[in-house]
């Protein structure tokens, strides 16, 4: 590998699964020191089994106490902090406005925009004092092509998507000259466990099961591709690394072509 991250001090919130995980490895193969924050009981267990060393917090990012826990730790670990990834995210299978109970729509709004939102502000909010005094720090969210194309998801995912686009050009501008924040916009990603909103009842509904994903994935892309969370990875590893240095406010789109003559 070319150590890309040599020494970089990273927090990856959201690290257990799918693109977050392909993140931890190839933050790991290019030499960051990494702590984990993931909610999930048995992902925590397997990243613990897996990575001995890499310390793995079990804890729901929407809250400041998760968020504010898991940087004490990366902290302790390695003396400070340098770099945030941020790849929580939850899905709501394509339900338009007319889909959701009017009796269920706030309870989703809410569900969608704290997982999708509220996880990305809690943990720079917690991150960014240390932040400021880590080498050549960096934040890197996780947006999607539904931040920038109408029908790759519902109409809460699409709006919850949208607003972290926008978050990555407010916390950009306003962390600036100190801070580089950027996101990666990927397209549709085999191999994850991306679920549904527990509101709706699809929580135990995983998106990489639907029936013939990987020839739909590839078929609606201009270079024919069917990508996973590793292919996506490498676009966080270029964020984060100081031969990005001169980048802020910017999107990576590993979409397979997805947007063009958009």
């Amino acid at each position: 590998m070319t150590d890309w991250l040599h020494g970089k001090r990273t927090l990856v919130v959201g690290g257990g699964s799918g693109i977050g995980r392909a993140v931890v490895d190839a933050f790991r193969a290019e030499g960051a020191r990494l702590t984990v924050l993931e909610r999930d009981r048995a992902k925590c267990d397997k990243l613990r089994d897996e990575l001995p060393g890499v310390p793995v917090i079990e804890g729901d990012a929407i809250t400041r106490e998760a968020n504010e826990h898991a940087v004490k730790v990366a902290v302790d670990s390695y003396g400070g902090l340098d770099a945030l990834v941020n790849c929580v995210g939850v899905f709501d299978f394509y339900h338009g406005v007319d889909d959701i109970k009017a009796d269920d729509l706030a309870t989703a709004f809410d569900e969608m925009f704290r997982t999708n939102v509220l996880s990305h502000l809690q943990s720079v909010k917690a991150a960014l004092p240390w932040l400021r005094t880590g080498t050549g720090p960096s934040v890197v969210l996780t947006e999607s092509t539904s931040s920038y194309q109408p029908g790759r998801g519902g109409v809460l995912y699409v709006s919850s998507k949208f607003a972290v686009r926008g978050l990555v050009a407010a916390l950009a501008h306003e962390l600036a000259p100190d801070i580089r924040v950027n996101g990666v916009a990927p397209g549709g990603t085999l191999n994850t466990d991306l679920r549904g909103l527990a509101s709706l009842g699809q929580q135990e509904t995983r998106l990489d099961d639907t029936p013939n994903r990987a020839r739909d994935m590839a078929a609606r892309t201009p270079l024919n591709v069917a990508l996973t969370g590793d292919d996506h990875a490498w676009s966080f590893v270029f964020l984060a690394s100081d031969r990005s240095r001169g980048i802020s406010g910017e999107i990576v789109h590993p979409d397979g072509g997805f947007g063009l003559g958009t």
